[in-house]
């Protein structure tokens, strides 16, 4: 272990670039660190319609191995995941380490670790680690294993378990998060090392085991690639903005801690300031269309395929929008938008949600607009429409149903 160059094997849930969220952030940041110095191998579980082409290539920029496991995405959804979760009830494991004890997985790591010696195992989150990853071919040293704890999962559980509304939910989560934690410090317990992003991680950590090796490996910021551009409007020298999701608790907890210990010594600083957050998708804005049963998407399109701020959309809610049925409005040239509600198509469905077959199509949209803005119709169109809505509310209708049953 006192080589200089050791060789070190990533073992995530996901896949860590292109980072689009903070988790892949953490990890690609401590990925492409560590491999200025060592030998990278990693090996991430990701969905069946994942670009599985895109991450790799993304991924050889700091590692020298790339294996990316396919995991079906379809029964983690929907009626299937709800059938998981009722047998998890049964299981002595969680829910989620269930879902990640796939035989593709453990059948990669046998063979990677059976062909060469690793100095280091490192385990994103919990649900992947084990101690069987302990094992080198014959006649060498067995690798040392490393957890990296984004969160205590299983406190993060519990809290989600409070916020809960249904009675069923509520018992179904009061029993999973209990398994959490009993694996989580087995896991503690077993392993070489664990690292926390935050020093108040590590001591409720400690409290319950206090064998634990650790050592807090907070989260950083990339200020080169956050530093404004001069395309970039000018700032204002006062307003800053908190950018993330506050439906997370992680997040609700950091914006809470920057309110309470930093956030009074720049408002002593500069009068002035404010403080905002994002304002597309705040936390209002969250709550509204989680609460919502069904939706239309009105998309314009560009280029053959729909716009970017309906993808950012999508990609940025994600849990929000699933299980909801939702009915497209496309406008544009000739095409009246078709292509772009064809690509939109599979998007919503790999969130989970219900499109509807029949949509509304506007062509040349430019004609298609009187000279203060407003939409003329005609009967076709507003016949389509009153179609799209009567079929939204019927299959809003029925998920309401289905979901009642279900809870």
């Amino acid at each position: 272990m006192s080589r200089e160059r050791l060789n070190i094997l990533f073992l995530a849930p996901f896949a860590p670039s292109p980072a689009t969220f903070g988790a892949q952030r953490r990890v690609e940041g401590l990925m492409a660190a560590l491999g200025r110095r060592h030998e990278i191998s990693v090996v991430s579980v990701v969905p069946d319609d994942h670009d599985a082409h895109a991450s790799e290539r993304a991924m050889r920029e700091y590692s020298k191995e790339v294996v990316l496991v396919s995991r079906p995405g379809s029964s983690w959804e929907g009626a299937g995941k709800r059938l998981l979760q009722v047998r998890s009830l049964l299981s002595s494991r969680s829910l989620v380490r269930g879902l990640y004890n796939l035989r593709s997985v453990r059948e990669v790591l046998d063979r990677l670790l059976s062909a060469r010696p690793y100095d280091i195992v490192n385990v994103e989150l919990p649900f992947l680690a084990s101690s069987r990853l302990a094992k080198s071919p014959s006649g060498t040293r067995a690798p040392r294993l490393v957890l990296d704890e984004h969160n205590v999962e299983f406190d993060l559980a519990r809290q989600q378990t409070g916020n809960e509304r249904g009675f069923a939910r509520r018992l179904y989560n009061a029993i999973n998060w209990r398994k959490i934690r009993r694996e989580e410090m087995k896991i503690w317990s077993e392993f070489d090392g664990v690292a926390f992003c935050s020093a108040a991680d590590q001591a409720r950590a400690l409290s319950l085991v206090p064998s634990l090796r650790s050592a807090v490996v907070p989260n950083a910021v990339d200020i080169e690639y956050f530093k404004p551009l001069p395309t970039h409007p000018p700032s204002d020298g006062c307003t800053v903005m908190f950018f993330g999701a506050i439906n997370y608790f992680p997040n609700q907890d950091g914006l809470l801690y920057f309110l309470r210990e930093v956030w009074p010594s720049i408002a002593k600083s500069n009068p002035k300031a404010r403080l905002t957050d994002a304002p597309t998708w705040s936390s209002s804005t969250c709550r509204t269309v989680s609460a919502g049963q069904a939706y239309v998407f009105v998309v314009p399109e560009y280029n053959h395929s729909y716009n970017a701020a309906t993808k950012n959309a999508l990609d940025f809610l994600n849990e929000e929008w699933r299980h909801k049925p939702v009915g497209f409005v496309g406008y544009g040239g000739i095409a009246a938008g078709a292509r772009a509600i064809l690509a939109l198509t599979p998007v919503v469905v790999a969130l989970g949600m219900t499109p509807l077959s029949r949509a509304v199509h506007i062509p040349l949209i430019n004609r298609a607009l009187a000279a203060d803005g407003s939409l003329t119709t005609d009967g076709r169109l507003d016949g389509s429409a009153s179609t799209l809505l009567d079929d939204l509310f019927h299959h809003a209708e029925r998920a309401s149903i289905e979901a009642a049953a279900a809870v």
